[in-house]
């Protein structure tokens, strides 16, 4: 379990850095973009990750 929080801290530092990049080149328009694109991908991993998986795929 600890392996997975250093993980998902090094991820979360990633995100900030990639948004810090996009503001400061004044790619505003692409923040919106990039944050759906990880909901759905924290989406996914949360539904293969968990017992209800069966029941967010039919979303899709």
């Amino acid at each position: 379990m600890k392996v997975f929080i250093r993980s998902m801290t090094s991820n979360v530092g990633v995100v900030r850095e990639l948004l810090t990049f996009l503001w400061q080149r004044k790619l505003w328009w692409l923040i919106p973009m990039i944050t759906v694109l990880l909901i759905f991908g924290l989406l996914l991993i949360f539904a293969s990750a968990s017992g209800i998986g069966p029941f967010i795929y039919t979303l899709f």
